[in-house]
């Protein structure tokens, strides 16, 4: 089984619950409708990865976003995460009306920082930005969420149960793009506009 580690403590997600189409500029660069309700899908332990790759069966896309840690029915630590997606393939799946785990949750498409402890009240107050090659792609925030953190977490909570240590993603604004072998990922999370972690992945 695959783990996260938070404040030198290692956690093993049962299950790592992701948000769709939570910014509206994501939604209109990908040409998809914003939906009248919470989008919600699961990727399994064997999605996390140590490794970013930039192809498995045909090129990866990125999707930054901000990652939080549960114990005890909340949110308790953040991370910067890495959605990877097999576009292609989620394009023919949703032309067809069918399911998207196969573009979403193959082994190794999930990546995630080091996780940082936070309280409630941090959850209105975080920000994330992704640099490639030192060009800013992506920049986020949960005031420019559809749905808040907190929304998020009771919608989950009113029909499946929640683990410590399960990872929930909250989706990603716009800016998503093709990997490339060889390119540098530089996360940087903000807590009220402060310095909250840095961290990197090198695609192979």
């Amino acid at each position: 089984m695959n783990s996260v580690s938070c404040n030198n403590q290692i956690f093993t997600p049962s299950k790592i619950i992701c948000v769709g189409r939570n910014y509206v500029e994501h939604i209109h660069e990908l040409n998809n409708e914003v939906p009248d309700n919470m989008v919600l899908f699961l990727k399994p332990n064997s999605a996390i990865a140590a490794k970013l790759s930039a192809f498995d069966q045909e090129a990866l896309h990125y999707e930054a976003e901000l990652c939080f840690l549960v114990k005890n029915n909340r949110f308790a630590a953040v991370a910067l995460g890495l959605d990877l997606t097999k576009r292609a393939l989620q394009s023919r799946l949703k032309n067809k009306g069918l399911p998207w785990e196969r573009a979403k949750a193959f082994d190794g498409s999930a990546l995630f920082s080091e996780f940082v402890e936070i309280t409630q009240d941090d959850l209105h107050q975080l920000s994330f930005e992704l640099d490639i090659n030192g060009t800013l792609q992506q920049a986020g925030d949960t005031g420019l969420m559809i749905y808040k953190p907190e929304e998020i977490q009771e919608e989950i909570l009113s029909f499946m149960s929640l683990q410590d240590g399960d990872i929930v993603m909250t989706g990603t604004p716009k800016g998503v793009g093709q990997i490339h072998p060889g390119d540098i990922f530089t996360g940087k999370l903000y807590r009220n506009g402060s310095p909250l972690l840095n961290t990197s992945w090198q695609a192979v």
